[in-house]
């Protein structure tokens, strides 16, 4: 899992996929032709190609070099540096063994773990900022001025908001209000190293309470808000906790019907206002507002009464994964953990500071927001906080001509997952197309210009001010860094984006199990397709998989499981020492390792790739191995495609596919095809499937996947695969043991479909050549 960030509403593309799509490249609305008419066939240029005059071509080229060297020399002087910057050797083995850890090379001496001296705890951390940062802004939410109801052209009617100005709160507000509500929390009953959950959407309110969590040593246990009713009250129950934050909408849409499910629960604590109870409420069950829980902490005074204060082995999170597969584990992070973490993240983002402002929308829940906003919090940084329905101009709930979230704050940093990108790039595509022929070469001609440019360590101002401004506005016109996470992004996406929004793309990667700490690539690396090396905090070493044929001496480069450890590595699964211990162990010098069950490959200067998953390793019938996830990343990145899961077992010898297709691109092929019906008879038609299934195949042929690889049947789904659906995680990772469950029955039928067409090639290639043929029994009956 790269760094675990979840994926919101906002990137599951147009259509039918919900009314908080395209927010980012909702710019977009006509048909982009397949994507290789754009993008040349070879994945390694990442090229777009252009039909433009070739003199014109060359007197373009002229001005834009000639007004680049002019008005920008000192950046040609600095190119030749950042070049040799990017080429340099960033981790190193500690010796020369195949299985020695590597390091960076900032931390080949020892590892860092301690981002301030004498701040190994959490409260610590928070009190030196506030000490540091005192009256400076710290978080901020917009005002709702006004709500509005907007009837659609179907009838169904919108909810969308005119939002005000961001208003702040200082660092020095954030303590008092965090302390009050800790001080009213134990007042309320919570004891020191007890358990209390936190269900509630990403805001300012869920960060104070995090933070009187760990200045009162109380163990914050933490739900996705997207988590189903049965993984809700799992969670619940597990850590036996009596008290729950949330939010008034959680309450009443979620909480309300399981309520009953919990026995211990006491005190349900509304962030936003307190709702009205219900007849059914369980007896013994205290709604309260966090507004009264910090006036009766302040009440208390125990501000200056001695409390209960952390140590660094103390558990500080217990965090639930949405997990890809089975039901959420709960993961236990330390005080200990959580600092390395950060202090490995922080030292890989430079000139981190005052100046940053960062807007926080992917779930507190995970990791990857959680620390991002930490490391924020640890460095003066403002964090704005906003929505996947109000983020972007285009968002679902802002109404038309108000601004969404990005253009008010303009942040300057900024965290997303790979899906989320992918859907920008194929947007924004396919506005490209939209435009005029010289429109469109222009764009590509600045495109293709800036890639050379970049991959000599020149800057482009001239491309960045005229061609590429409009395209940066989407994210507000200041990002200076965009951190991507939660599963691997594609080098041409990673491209795109560096190209597009004029900054540096870090890709990073860890687990919830390694608090989201594992590498981070460095902002002057301009290579694609790697999640960097380890950070400062931890160490990564490869072990042999002899199953999947990797292994740490193979030649060039060493291959295996990617192992991580260091003070980052977190405490084990709460209540579940057997997965623990499959998961976990420590080394003769008693360091904490995890077993991550991806397989890496490090390249000569040390960075890492990840190559494969043991869990997405499939041994076909005649032997071959597929690796699931390899089909799909070949796959995922076509205009036609939403999503998709490859499938395959060891009964039989080739590769089927559930895939939930672009509505707008179906729907144009099909009309292409002659093919006419409703939505949902299109994606159930087998003729539909059948021209779905040539587009994958070509487009398979040309990332050069082997025969075996390339899937032989689909299933076109109408529906689009959401966390709420539960057949992705909140990091939209493929659920795919629900999704097996949920596709059972087109299994069955793509796999007798196969088992049929592969009997009729064998009959006909038996059957003298004079003979050959029709046969019957080659028509598909679902």
């Amino acid at each position: 899992m790269l760094w675990g960030a979840a994926g919101p509403a906002w990137a599951r593309g147009p259509g039918h996929r919900g009314p908080g799509v395209a927010i980012l490249a909702g710019i977009c609305n006509s048909t982009l032709e397949h994507m290789n008419n754009l993008i040349s066939s070879k994945p390694s240029t990442m090229k777009l190609k252009q039909t433009i005059n070739p003199i014109l071509l060359y007197f373009i080229h002229f001005i834009i070099s000639l007004y680049t060297i002019l008005t920008y020399i000192p950046f040609y002087f600095l190119s030749e540096s950042r070049q040799e910057k990017s080429n340099q050797i960033k981790a190193k083995p500690v010796n020369s063994s195949p299985e020695s850890a590597y390091r960076s090379v900032n931390s080949l001496d020892g590892l860092v773990s301690v981002l301030y001296p004498g701040c190994d705890t959490l409260d610590k951390v928070f009190m030196y900022a506030k000490n540091k940062f005192k009256d400076k802004r710290l978080l901020g939410t917009r005002e709702v001025l006004n709500e509005e109801d907007e009837v659609q052209p179907n009838g169904k009617i919108f909810k969308k908001v005119i939002l005000g100005h961001y208003n702040w709160l200082s660092y020095e507000d954030v303590f008092v209000r965090a302390l009050n509500f800790g001080s009213g929390l134990h007042m309320l009953g919570q004891k020191p190293k007890t358990n209390i959950a936190i269900f509630c959407e990403t805001r300012a309110e869920w960060m104070i309470a995090a933070q009187a969590c760990f200045m009162y040593n109380f163990q914050l246990v933490t739900l996705y808000a997207t988590l189903g009713g049965p993984a809700i009250v799992h969670g619940l129950n597990e850590t036996e906790v009596t008290n729950i934050i949330t939010s008034k909408e959680l309450l009443q849409t979620k909480l309300k019907d399981i309520v009953s499910l919990v026995p211990r629960l006491r005190h349900i604590i509304t962030v936003d206002g307190k709702p009205p109870t219900w007849s059914e409420f369980p007896k013994g069950v205290i709604v309260h507002t966090m507004a009264a829980v910090q006036a009766l902490g302040a009440k208390g005074s125990l501000e200056n009464k001695p409390h209960s204060k952390p140590l660094p082995s103390d558990i500080a999170v217990i965090m639930y994964t949405s997990g890809s597969t089975g039901i959420p584990k709960g993961v236990m992070i330390s005080h200990s953990n959580i600092i390395a973490g950060i202090t490995g993240m922080a030292k890989r983002i430079p000139r981190l500071g005052e100046e940053d402002v960062y807007i926080g929308y992917l779930p507190l829940a995970h990791v990857l927001e959680l620390s991002a906003e930490l490391v924020c919090l640890s460095h003066g940084c403002r964090i704005g906080y906003s929505s996947p329905q109000t983020l972007a101009d285009q968002s679902s709930k802002i109404k038309k001509g108000s601004k969404g979230d990005t253009s008010m704050l303009k942040p300057t940093l900024m965290a997303a997952v790979p899906e989320i990108m992918d859907r920008i790039y194929k947007n924004v595509m396919n506005k490209v197309n939209e435009m005029s022929s010289f429109q469109r070469n222009l764009f590509i001609l600045a495109y293709n210009y800036k890639m050379e440019q970049i991959s000599k360590g020149r800057s482009t101002p001239l491309c960045d001010s005229f061609v590429f401004r409009k395209v940066r506005s989407l994210l507000g016109g200041n990002i200076r860094l965009l951190l991507c996470g939660g599963a691997p992004l594609s080098a041409a996406t990673q491209r795109f984006m560096n190209i597009c929004f004029c900054c540096p793309v870090g890709q990073g990667y860890g687990l919830t199990e390694s608090t989201g700490a594992g590498t981070i690539t460095e902002v002057w690396d301009y290579n694609t397709g790697r999640v960097g090396a380890p950070l400062v905090c931890c160490e990564i070493k490869l072990k042999n998989w002899e199953e999947g044929g990797y292994f740490n001496t193979d030649k060039p480069h060493p291959r295996g499981e990617i192992l991580i450890g260091g003070q980052n590595v977190t405490m084990g699964y709460y209540k579940n020492e057997a997965k623990t211990k499959a998961d976990f162990f420590e080394d003769e010098n008693g360091q904490r390792w995890l077993c991550t069950g991806d397989i890496g490959e490090f390249d000569p200067d040390g960075c890492l790739k990840i190559i494969d998953r043991k869990k997405d390793l499939v041994k076909l019938q005649a032997g071959e191995y597929v690796s699931l996830g390899k089909v799909e990343a070949a796959l995922k990145n076509l205009p036609l495609i939403d999503n998709i899961c490859a499938y395959a077992n060891s009964y039989h010898s080739y590769v089927i596919g559930f895939v939930v297709p672009n509505q707008k691109e179906l729907t144009e092929l099909a009309r292409k095809k002659g093919l006419k019906g409703t939505w949902e008879e299109l994606c159930n038609s087998c003729e539909m499937e059948n021209e779905v299934l040539k587009v994958l195949s070509e487009a398979a042929i040309s990332a050069s996947l082997e025969k075996f690889e390339i899937p032989v049947k689909i299933r076109l789904s109408p529906e689009p695969w959401t966390p709420e659906t539960g057949l992705v995680t909140d990091a939209f990772k493929l659920k795919r043991k629900e999704l097996k469950t949920h596709y059972q029955a087109d299994i069955e039928r793509m796999n007798h479909s196969a088992l049929l067409h592969t009997n009729l090639q064998m009959r006909k290639a038996t059957r003298p050549r004079s003979q050959r043929g029709p046969l019957r029994g080659a028509t598909e009956v679902r």
